[in-house]
């Protein structure tokens, strides 16, 4: 039957008709239904028997019923139009916010507090989407918007200032940078530093020699540059190191609540490197991203309480 079968005639409004035909028995109820004249509906059946390759239904003196190819392909048809049904309920629970896919990006230190916090009251609000995360740079993220690989991203204006090519951005915080000291160190006890107090320290630091990085940029508006003899690639790592009383780290805001409680965050006094935070959104967003970046909007940030 399939080498035979014109499937340019099964439309989706035929094989409601056809189906209705089957349900019924009656090609009046299905004129009836559909706002058709009875002949109207008997030429469509024809056609599509034609398309068929044979008779779809045997006329009866009242009504019709299915012949066995008629049943085979009221199955198909059946399935078709659930599988049809099911796609538009899919598109309008995503154009309206409450289904499908949505992907999310973030920069590392995004996702210790904020990121986190955000996707699982967003999960709460709507169990239906399927969130999927991906971290990297706040450039590559920005490659993933522009590509289409992502629907929403969290990015920061660090090293250099926003990232080209990005169609909508949401500014959401300043990231501002804290001193971690550990917690028998001689300034612990201080509401917030002087980084120039903190010169002739030794400083933890994240990325390879050489490359920018927040550390060097507020030590050298301090008037010093800072000795780092450690490079430690991971957070985690760093804060270890501190803990350790082998030097001292700077630690973005937003990675505060994974500070071990041994170590001691302070502001930093008279200046406060900042770094500005944006959720970024491809044009048109999707009605979920949107959402999301109004929730990311209304994060609050949590610091380490000053010990007494």
């Amino acid at each position: 039957m399939s080498a035979m079968l014109d499937t340019n005639a099964f439309d989706a409004a035929t094989l409601r008709l056809f189906d209705e035909v089957a349900r019924s028995g009656s090609f009046t109820a299905a004129a009836e239904l559909f706002g058709y004249t009875q002949s109207a509906v008997s030429r469509r059946v024809a056609a599509l028997e034609r398309a068929a390759g044979g008779p779809l239904f045997e006329r009866l003196a009242r009504g019709v019923r299915l012949t066995p190819a008629g049943a085979a392909l009221h199955r198909h048809a059946v399935a078709v139009l659930d599988r049809l049904q099911r796609a538009g309920e899919d598109l309008a629970a995503i154009h309206a916010g409450r289904g499908g896919v949505l992907r999310v990006g973030a920069f590392a230190t995004a996702n210790v507090g904020l990121v986190p916090g955000t996707l699982r009251r967003f999960a709460d609000r709507h169990p239906g989407v399927d969130l999927r995360l991906t971290e990297g740079l706040s450039s590559r993220l920005a490659d993933g918007l522009r590509a289409g690989t992502l629907d929403v991203a969290v990015i920061s204006d660090y090293p250099s200032g926003l990232p080209a090519g990005v169609a909508r951005t949401v500014p959401l915080l300043d990231d501002r940078l804290l001193v971690a000291l550990p917690g028998d160190h001689r300034l612990a006890a201080e509401h917030d530093v002087d980084l120039r107090d903190l010169a002739g320290e030794s400083w933890i630091e994240a990325a390879p020699r050489g490359q920018p990085t927040l550390l060097v940029t507020a030590c050298a508006a301090a008037g010093f540059t800072p000795r780092t003899g450690l490079r430690v690639a991971e957070w985690s790592g760093k804060f270890g190191f501190v803990a350790a009383g082998l030097g001292v780290t700077l630690v973005p805001e937003l990675a505060a609540g994974g500070v071990p409680r041994d170590l001691v965050l302070r502001p930093l006094r008279g200046m406060a490197p900042a770094r500005k935070v944006y959720a970024a959104l491809p044009d048109p967003p999707l009605p979920a991203a949107l959402e999301l970046a109004g929730m990311l909007g209304e994060w609050q940030m949590c610091t380490t309480d000053t010990p007494t």
